[in-house]
C-alpha cells in the first residue's frame, strides 16, 4: 500500500524533528520511503490598530507562518501501519494520512 503523510506546523524546528522521527521509524522497519518534500511556507499577515479611538497611524503588524511537509511511504505489512499510528509526534505538529494506492 502507498500512503502520503502530510505534516503541518507553525514551528519549523518541530516539523523537522517530526519528519526525522517518522523517517527513522519507517526506515527501521524496511519501508520504501520517498524523501521529505517541503511545500511553500504560507504567511498570513495582520495589521491591527493600537488604539481604537485615536492615532490611526500607530499600528501593530503580526504574521503567522505555516510550514508544510509531506513524504510518500510504501508499506508491505499492516503491522507497520499500527506502529506508525502509535508514533508520538511533538506537540504542535498536525499529521494527516492519505491512501494513494492499494
Amino acid at each position: 500500500m502507498k500512503f502520503r503523510i502530510f505534516l503541518k506546523s507553525y514551528n519549523n524546528d518541530l516539523i523537522s524533528e517530526a519528519c526525522k522521527e517518522l523517517g527513522n521509524i519507517l526506515l527501521k522497519h524496511d519501508c520504501n520511503l520517498v524523501g521529505v518534500v517541503a511545500l511553500p511556507m504560507r504567511i498570513k499577515k495582520f495589521c491591527v490598530l493600537r488604539s481604537p479611538h485615536v492615532d490611526k497611524d500607530s499600528r501593530e503588524h503580526f504574521e503567522l507562518r505555516l510550514y508544510k511537509r509531506f513524504f510518500d511511504v510504501e508499506i508491505i505489512s499492516p503491522q507497520i501501519m499500527d506502529i506508525l499510528l502509535r508514533a508520538e509526534l511533538p506537540s504542535g505538529v498536525c499529521c494527516s494520512l492519505k491512501i494513494l494506492e492499494k
